[in-house]
């Protein structure tokens, strides 16, 4: 605890964080630590609802969520959706007044007819073959139906695109760093993405301000497969939809999680509005989209030289 801290309503706040071992768990642990008691657990742990009673937290910052599918769904299932219902339900007993979850944009879906720029209030339609989209649909449709039996916990909801820093490595850090930059036929496929510390302060000031309402996470503007590859200096590589769809069946019986199913993923990425984030939530955001990958590329040394 920070001595020098003597707001009250800061003081006062005992925050625990599951998935303090992910990408964002660590750094957010880290920054929030400075300036407030916080606890880590992990979101299966069945000592949950005690510690919450016995440590007196107030606000519970939910970030457990598997991003690359296993070949055990059910294992998946079990900590992205059963997971979050025991943390709730753990929130629930005992008096937690606010919680702060990440879905994702994934929980909008893959789909042809989805809007050029995607606002908070359309549906959330996810894709059952993809186990992260259809999982944190699940997730927010359980996140409705505990608004309005239990308004009593504040939750605050963010709905991240592409989150991008200094460290990231994931499925799909590893399309930038290919040595050809892969696209469908007939497909733009543009990318938002956040930087990972707009993230963190943005979750930092909600807890800070017990802010709740649901909101996109995204940089201003987004890049296409083609402006991404000239960012790179690397060629890109147009492939037909079908020829990509039988690599990833081919790959699929070789073992990986992956399938044709997963053409969607590039086919038709959704591109969410920030403009809630910014002008309801009223977080001004450090960098663009662009600013972002811009930054990413320099942390990395993806850029081929010309």
């Amino acid at each position: 605890m920070n001595k020098n801290v003597t707001n009250e309503s800061i003081v006062n706040k005992r925050i625990l964080i599951t998935g303090a071992a992910g990408y964002i768990g660590h750094q957010l642990g880290n920054r929030l630590a400075a300036h407030y008691h916080v606890h880590i657990l992990d979101v299966r742990d069945e000592g949950l609802a005690t510690l919450l009673k016995e440590e007196g937290i107030t606000h519970v910052v939910h970030l457990a969520s598997i991003l690359q599918a296993s070949k055990d769904r059910a294992r998946d299932y079990d900590i992205d959706v059963n997971g979050t219902r025991n943390v709730l339900n753990c929130c629930i007993k005992a008096g937690v007044a606010h919680i702060t979850l990440t879905s994702s944009g994934a929980a909008y879906g893959y789909h042809a007819d989805n809007p050029e720029w995607i606002d908070e209030q359309d549906g959330l339609r996810g894709n059952p073959e993809f186990a992260y989209s259809d999982h944190k649909r699940q997730v927010e449709e359980m996140l409705t139906d505990f608004r309005e039996q239990h308004p009593q916990l504040q939750q605050l909801i963010f709905r991240p695109g592409t989150i991008l820093g200094a460290d990231t490595r994931n499925q799909i850090t590893s399309l930038f760093m290919a040595p050809r930059v892969l696209a469908l036929k007939g497909s733009e496929s543009p990318f938002v993405f956040i930087w990972d510390q707009d993230v963190i302060s943005a979750m930092e000031m909600g807890i800070r301000e017990d802010k709740s309402g649901i909101y996109n996470m995204a940089g201003d503007g987004a890049l296409t497969m083609r402006d991404i590859a000239n960012r790179l200096n690397k060629p890109l590589l147009i492939l037909p939809v079908g020829l990509v769809k039988a690599g990833l069946q081919v790959a699929k019986w070789g073992g990986k999680p992956t399938g044709p199913e997963q053409v969607n993923f590039l086919h038709y990425r959704p591109v969410l509005s920030n403009r809630r984030l910014k002008e309801e939530f009223g977080y001004s955001l450090a960098k663009t989209s662009a600013e972002t990958f811009e930054y990413f590329i320099e942390c990395h040394g993806l850029r081929k030289p010309k």
